[in-house]
């Protein structure tokens, strides 16, 4: 009898774990599985090395204000300023450029701390208040909105300096743009952070639950802070990277880009309740959309059929993720 038991605690075990290697790594295999059929669909597209390089190219913006957005969320909560702090960061780096290739560098560094500094207020926000972050973040991109029509205008302002772009879109190897390579190199530094250090283990604790952090002595309010700075840090980049895809600067730039960030973070296997996720899901969540928003484009579908896609993507991902959680 209790070597049955223990059979069958064995082999619970055993479903366990392969259940929650599914809800970590299933986005990569459907990741795959979606290439392999983009490549029967339109092979002169995605079987071209240029052309894939082109899709990493076109993600960079969102998957790099996924990375930071990733954070808030294994923590459990969730930031709607980030196409907000992208569209003014875009518009805020072109009028420092002023079509200087001598002002760069400050553009560039000035750009990402004024974006902090919004993400620290969402922190402070956040830390400090019982409210919803759905709500405070909201009300957070409405307010930023509203400042960046006042900073522009209303209209395109500044001009990109000469070089900028070229030096983002240039390829390595003539596949892989800087851009894209910029995307990968930060998505692996960010991953190793949240994997090997004190503070990655501590946003996994609290996001598991936070009552508990708290009375075990987890700093819940500094870790919070601090994934709110560097959600709009990352935002700020990502404002910058659409900057150096397109070179050019509109005050509605990162509108619905929270959106699709959300996407490709639940498509990632990153849950709304926390304690789970990973940058690399989140890349690969990126991925997923942007090949099926170029295997639509090619296919000749409507735009509107890429919203359509896209909330079918956040409701069955969001639902997938909710069943393995309650068969573990």
């Amino acid at each position: 009898m209790a070597l049955e038991q223990s059979a069958l605690g064995r082999g619970a075990a055993r479903v366990g774990l392969a259940r929650d290697f599914l809800a970590r790594w299933a986005i990569l295999g459907v990741l795959a599985l979606l290439y392999a059929v983009a490549a029967v669909l339109s092979p002169d597209a995605f079987l071209d090395p240029a052309y894939l390089g082109n899709v990493l190219r076109q993600a960079a913006p969102v998957g790099i204000a996924a990375i930071g957005t990733t954070l808030v969320m294994i923590l459990g909560g969730v930031d709607l300023s980030i196409g907000a702090i992208i569209s003014f960061s875009a518009v805020f780096c072109a009028v420092l450029m002023g079509g200087e290739a001598a002002n760069v560098g400050a553009a560039v560094g000035t750009t990402l701390l004024v974006a902090a500094l919004f993400g620290a207020i969402n922190g402070l926000l956040n830390a400090l208040s019982p409210g919803s972050s759905f709500i405070l973040t909201l009300g957070s991109a409405l307010a930023l909105y509203g400042v960046t029509q006042l900073y522009s205008g209303g209209t395109a302002r500044g001009i990109v300096s000469p070089g900028f772009r070229d030096f983002f879109n240039q390829r390595i190897g003539d596949v892989l743009p800087v851009l894209a390579l910029a995307m990968l190199g930060i998505a692996a530094a960010m991953e190793t952070l949240l994997r090997t250090t004190r503070f990655g283990r501590q946003v996994y604790l609290i996001g598991s639950n936070r009552e508990a952090a708290r009375i075990s002595g987890l700093p819940v309010a500094g870790v919070t802070f601090a994934c709110y700075v560097i959600s709009g840090l990352f935002a700020g980049l990502g404002g910058i990277a659409v900057l150096a895809r397109s070179g050019v600067s509109s005050t509605f730039t990162g509108r619905g880009f929270e959106f699709d960030a959300l996407a490709a973070i639940v498509l990632g296997g990153t849950l709304f309740s926390g304690g789970r996720g990973s940058v690399v899901g989140t890349i690969a969540g990126t991925l997923v959309l942007f090949v099926a928003f170029n295997l639509v484009n090619i296919l000749g579908f409507n735009y509107n059929l890429q919203l359509v896609l896209k909330g079918v993507i956040i409701i069955l991902a969001s639902a997938a993720y909710a069943w393995l959680g309650r068969q573990r």
